[in-house]
C-alpha cells in the first residue's frame, strides 16, 4: 500500500532523529514516578514536595514553539497535562543543542512517546504543567492520529465517531476518545463483582473446554473446526452448561465459570457471533431460589458502578431493586396479545403466528414456534426487570418438568429493556427423560432445524451417575454491561468486535 504524505514525512523525521545519534525506539525502561490525573487534582501550591522531582512517560498530543522555549501537552493513561519544555535546559551545552532545535521542535511529531523529568508549578493562568529538565524520546509514531479538539467551553470539535475507524482501530478510538475507557473500566468492576459475590459464598471458579466434539447445552448454530492430529470434527462451544454439570456430578456443590460461547449466527445491536457470559450451577437449589440470588447479585453490581440500583438507560430509568415482576410465558403472551396459546398445537400456532406476521416455516417445531412469536410481540414490552417463568417443554430440553402443571418446564429468562439478560432452569437431572428430550431434539434436526441440540451420550453418561437437584443460570455479560454503561450497541462494549472484511 503506498504512503501518504503524512506517513512520508514521519519516515523522513524517523531518518533525521536517527542521523542525529537517537535512537527512536530505545530498549532501556523509563521509570514513571507519577501520573497526569493525580498531579492535576493534587497539586496545590508551588514547592509542593511530592512534585519537586516527577517523571512522567505517554504520548505528544500538541506543540506550540516559541523559539527557545515551548509548550505541549502530554497524554499518559491517566489523562493529559501541560508541559514546559526549555531549550538551554534539555540542552545546557550550547554546542549540542540537536535535542531541542531538530528533534523537538522539528522531527518529533503527535503521537510520539516521550518521556519527561522535571518539576510542577502553576503558570500565570493557573494551568498545572511540568516544568521540563530531561526528556527523552521513547517511541516514534509512523501514523498520525486523529485531531480531536476541546475548546475552552468543553465542546468537542472533529470529534472520532466513524464506526468504522472506532471499531476496527480501537486502539486509535481509545487513544482520541478519552471517555471511552471508562465504559471498559465499569466492565472490568462488573466482571470483578460477579467473582466476589460468588467467590464469597464459597462457589469454585473453573475453566472447561472451548473445542468440544459435540456441540450442546443450547439451542444455536456453531462454528465448526478440525483438529488435525485427532483427524476430528470439533465445535467452538455454544454453551460450558453439559461440562459444568459433570462437575457437581463430580461432588462440587457450586461452579461458575466466565468465559467466551460463540455462535455461528447473526449480527446485530445486541448479537456478536463472539460473546462473553456467565455460566453457575448450585446443587441442591432450584429456579425459585435462583430468581433472588439474580436479584442479589444484579443490585450488588448496579450499586458497585452507580452507587445506586436505578440506572439510566436511553429515555428509561431501569430499577434493579428486587424483587422483579414474574409471569408465565403463557400469561405474558396472553397479556399482550389477548390469545391463550396453552392448549395449542403446532398447526395452530404455526397459524397465529402467520395471522400476526411472525415470520416461520415448516421446520419449526412447537417451541421454536413459541419463541418466535414471544420474540416478536411479547420482548419489546418488557422494559424493567421482568421474569418469564414456566416454558413449554419443548423449548428447554434441559429443564426439568414443571412440578405442578404439565407440558411446563421450570424455567425463567430475565428481560430488561426488551432483552433476554439472563436464562436460567431447575435443572434435568432424569438420565432418561433426559435422553428422551435428547432424541426429540434429534428428530427436530432431521427436519432442517439448525439449532436442535445433538445428543451427548458422554453426558447422559455421567448424569446415569447420579446428579443432585441443582439450579443453573446463564448471564449473558455483554448486554448486561450495555445496561450498565448505556450502551445501545454490543459493538460498544468489545474491544475487539466482529467486523466484515474491508473487501
Amino acid at each position: 500500500m503506498p504512503l501518504n504524505e503524512q506517513q512520508l514525512v514521519r519516515r523522513e523525521n524517523l531518518n533525521k532523529i536517527r542521523a542525529a545519534g537517537i535512537d527512536p525506539f530505545p530498549p532501556e525502561q523509563f521509570e514513571v514516578t507519577h501520573f497526569a490525573k493525580d498531579i492535576k487534582s493534587d497539586f496545590l501550591e508551588e514547592g509542593s514536595a511530592r512534585f519537586k522531582h516527577v517523571k512522567l512517560a505517554g504520548r505528544l498530543m500538541m506543540k506550540r514553539l516559541m523559539g527557545k522555549a515551548s509548550f505541549a501537552e502530554l497524554q499518559d493513561s491517566s489523562g493529559k497535562i501541560q508541559i514546559y519544555v526549555a531549550r538551554d535546559e534539555i540542552c545546557p551545552d550550547p554546542e549540542n543543542r540537536t535535542l531541542y532545535n531538530g528533534v523537538f521542535s522539528k522531527w518529533m511529531d503527535i503521537g510520539d512517546f516521550i518521556g519527561v523529568e522535571g518539576h510542577v508549578f502553576k503558570t500565570r493562568t493557573g494551568e498545572t504543567t511540568i516544568h521540563v529538565e530531561k526528556l527523552i524520546l521513547l517511541s516514534k509514531s509512523l501514523n498520525p492520529l486523529p485531531v480531536v479538539k476541546v475548546d475552552n467551553e468543553g465542546v468537542v470539535h472533529d470529534a472520532l465517531t466513524d464506526p468504522e475507524i472506532r471499531y476496527r482501530q480501537r486502539y486509535i478510538d481509545l487513544l482520541v476518545n478519552p471517555h471511552i475507557k471508562e465504559i471498559f473500566k465499569k466492565r472490568s468492576q462488573l466482571i470483578t463483582t460477579m467473582r466476589n459475590f460468588f467467590d464469597e459464598k464459597g462457589w469454585l471458579e473453573v475453566e472447561t473446554p472451548i473445542l468440544q466434539p459435540i456441540h450442546g447445552g443450547a439451542a444455536a448454530r456453531p462454528f465448526k473446526t478440525h483438529h488435525n492430529t485427532l483427524d476430528m470434527n470439533l465445535y467452538l462451544r455454544i454453551a460450558n452448561e453439559l461440562y459444568l454439570k459433570r462437575l457437581i456430578v463430580g461432588g462440587y456443590d457450586g461452579v461458575y465459570e466466565i468465559g467466551k460461547m460463540f455462535r455461528n449466527e447473526g449480527m446485530d445491536r445486541t448479537h456478536n457471533p463472539e460473546f462473553t457470559a456467565l455460566e453457575i450451577y448450585i446443587a441442591y437449589k432450584d429456579y425459585d431460589w435462583m430468581m433472588e440470588m439474580v436479584e442479589q447479585l444484579i443490585e450488588k453490581i448496579a450499586i458497585n458502578l452507580h452507587h445506586t440500583t436505578k440506572v439510566k438507560y436511553g429515555e428509561h430509568i431501569l430499577d434493579f431493586k428486587g424483587p422483579y415482576t414474574r409471569m408465565s410465558m403463557y400469561e405474558a403472551i396472553q397479556k399482550y396479545l389477548q390469545v391463550d396459546i396453552s392448549g395449542m398445537d403446532e398447526n395452530q400456532l404455526r397459524v397465529l403466528c402467520r395471522e400476526h406476521h411472525v415470520e416461520v416455516d415448516n421446520t419449526m417445531g412447537r417451541g421454536k414456534l413459541i419463541d418466535e412469536l414471544f420474540g416478536a410481540k411479547v420482548e419489546d414490552h418488557l422494559i424493567q426487570p421482568t421474569y418469564i417463568t414456566d416454558y413449554p417443554i419443548e423449548m428447554t430440553p434441559l429443564a426439568k418438568k414443571h412440578r405442578t402443571v404439565e407440558g411446563l418446564v421450570e424455567r425463567f429468562e430475565l428481560f430488561v429493556n426488551g432483552k433476554e439478560i439472563a436464562n436460567a432452569y431447575t435443572e434435568l437431572n432424569d438420565p432418561l427423560d433426559q435422553r428422551a428430550r435428547f432424541e426429540e431434539q434429534l428428530e427436530l434436526a432431521n427436519r432442517g432445524d439448525v439449532e436442535a441440540m445433538a445428543l451427548d451420550e458422554d453426558f447422559l453418561l455421567a448424569l446415569e451417575h447420579g446428579m443432585p437437584p441443582t439450579s443453573g443460570l446463564g448471564i449473558g455479560i455483554d448486554r448486561l454491561v450495555m445496561l450498565m454503561t448505556n450502551q445501545h450497541s454490543i459493538q460498544e462494549v468489545l474491544f475487539f468486535p466482529q467486523m466484515k472484511s474491508k473487501e
